[in-house]
């Protein structure tokens, strides 16, 4: 049974695919499954998956969007750990063995986290810490999980999925690791993510301002923060 579970959720994502799967494919650690979930995909994306269906687990579904497609390859995960990777992420080579080393070597945590590229910006964290994650949404998706701690993401939720779910896990008694490291890249004008630069946000009335706010509450919300 692989050690990993690399779960990619796949919506029209034919420009980054590809490299994506090549990144994934270049790790120094080979101890993993790859199960792509195809979610309604209109463009070449199912066609580039069959390429390699020799190396990777393919589950086609309508259209649901990324949380539900994520839990239903967590369903078929074989791995202890799992790992969910935007089809427009870029992993380097060690990632996988690094986190996976940081993870073994703290047994107390239940995912491993690491620093990340968006386009030209580089996000620099930090250590773990509660109050903070309570605060802000800081930890990407794409981290390293120990199967039996993951609760599934809430198909419910339109944005900060991943804030989400680390903070379910926080209030189930799991918390992360960081590690320092830059150890992947998410390519600009892919479907998956999407970043503003932080001086936007001292503009309130702008749309996508206004809709993170309001997805920020939510959160908020959900978890009496």
């Amino acid at each position: 049974m692989p050690q990993i579970s690399i779960i990619i959720p796949v919506y029209n994502a034919q420009k980054t695919l590809e490299k994506c799967l090549q990144s994934i494919f270049s790790q120094t650690l080979n101890d993993f499954e790859i199960i792509a979930i195809n979610d309604g995909s209109t463009d070449a994306s199912l066609k580039i998956l069959e390429n390699y269906q020799a190396k990777i687990k393919i589950i086609s579904q309508t259209n649901q969007g990324a949380p539900i497609a994520r839990n239903n390859g967590a369903k078929v995960a074989n791995g202890d750990y799992l790992i969910f990777c935007d089809a427009d992420i870029i992993m380097m080579p060690t990632m996988l063995e690094l986190m996976l080393k940081t993870l073994q070597s703290y047994a107390k945590a239940s995912y491993c986290y690491s620093d990340f590229k968006f386009g030209f910006k580089t996000f620099k964290l930090w250590p773990f810490d509660e109050n903070k994650l309570k605060q802000i949404p800081y930890i990407h998706t794409t981290s390293l999980i120990k199967k039996e701690h993951f609760p599934g993401f809430d198909p419910s939720l339109k944005r900060f999925q991943d804030w989400d779910l680390w903070l379910t896990m926080l209030e189930q008694g799991h918390k992360g690791q960081y590690l320092a490291q830059t150890l992947f890249t998410i390519k600009s004008g892919g479907s998956m993510s999407q970043w503003l630069p932080k001086f936007l946000y001292n503009f309130p009335w702008l749309k996508r301002v206004k809709e993170y706010n309001l997805a920020k509450k939510i959160i908020k919300d959900k978890h009496h923060l």
